[in-house]
């Protein structure tokens, strides 16, 4: 599958464009297969994982796979991760089938990813009263992984120069749309369906802490040498350096890791390399506007 990967770089990946769905900005490849999406059948055992993108999607994924496999490595090396956990509204890209089949041709119980917004959520799986498992991440550290992200990303929309991005992301004419919109959908629905919501700086301040709490929301009892494990594993250090996680089988015509690397820093406070004084001053008054009716709240730093 690899080899057929690399093959597949020799053909040019064309950027996508933004289009509205429902009113969010998404990627225009997300066409193809919207109308499978919104009529997309859970099974009460699914498991969802939700992220904006560039939240720590792959690091809550992998948690939840060590927890699954009770921190058997062997059983999480067994594919890579968007294999073992599909990307609900991903396209088809050859290779690789469409995450709709990818799904499919799974064996329950399933674990599921999406960026989608609460709202644009297929319904089976509240329905079905699906647990779901949140990541938020602070708006600053999001919006700068997200943009050296759609740099090295070819499929996704050019991310245009650092300054317009940044206008782009306080307006949410980016992928999956307004950040602000997404973590305030899923906080308010929180307490309404079966969602843990958590935030990744407290995974990154005590991941043995938030760890435990994704074993409680799926009712596992592993002992404490199988959470250390799990911690030590899914650390941001030894998550790079693995290929079932770090998608280095990506051919360069698609991820051009040499622009930037698919797991970067992974810190809290790098906004602050990025961000210029007048950039955060603009940031600040936006972020009181549309977080002032919030009880949400997010720390920048640690």
């Amino acid at each position: 599958m690899e080899d057929a990967m690399k093959e597949c770089s020799l053909q040019p990946v064309k950027r996508a464009k933004l289009i509205q769905v429902e009113g969010v900005a998404l990627p225009d490849w997300i066409l193809d297969m919207w109308e499978g999406v919104k009529k997309f059948q859970a099974y009460p055992d699914d498991l969802l994982i939700a992220t904006y993108p560039k939240a720590g999607t792959t690091w809550i994924q992998e948690i939840v796979d060590m927890i699954l496999n009770e921190g058997d490595l062997e059983k999480c090396q067994r594919a890579p991760t968007h294999e073992r956990i599909p990307f609900l509204e991903c396209n088809e890209m050859p290779p690789y089938p469409s995450g709709l089949d990818m799904i499919a041709a799974m064996t329950p119980p399933r674990v599921i990813k999406t960026h989608l917004p609460f709202q644009l959520v297929p319904q089976s799986f509240w329905e079905q009263d699906c647990k779901a498992i949140y990541v938020a991440r602070n708006a600053k550290d999001n919006l700068v992984s997200f943009f050296f992200f759609d740099k090295m990303c070819r499929d996704q929309p050019d991310p245009g120069t650092w300054d317009e991005y940044f206008w782009k992301f306080l307006s949410g004419q980016i992928s999956w749309g307004s950040w602000y919109d997404h973590v305030k959908g899923w906080w308010k629905h929180k307490d309404k369906q079966r969602i843990l919501y958590l935030f990744y700086e407290d995974m990154k301040e005590d991941p043995k802490r938030e760890i435990k709490k994704v074993i409680h929301f799926l009712e596992k009892d592993l002992p404490d040498e199988v959470v250390n494990k799990i911690v030590y594993h899914t650390s941001f250090e030894i998550m790079k350096n693995n290929p079932m996680a770090n998608y280095s089988f990506v051919p360069d015509q698609v991820f051009n890791q040499s622009v930037s690397q698919f797991m970067r820093k992974g810190a809290v406070g790098d906004w602050k390399n990025h961000l210029t004084v007048a950039q955060n001053e603009i940031f600040d008054a936006d972020y009181r506007d549309k977080m002032a009716d919030m009880t949400l709240s997010f720390r920048n730093e640690l």
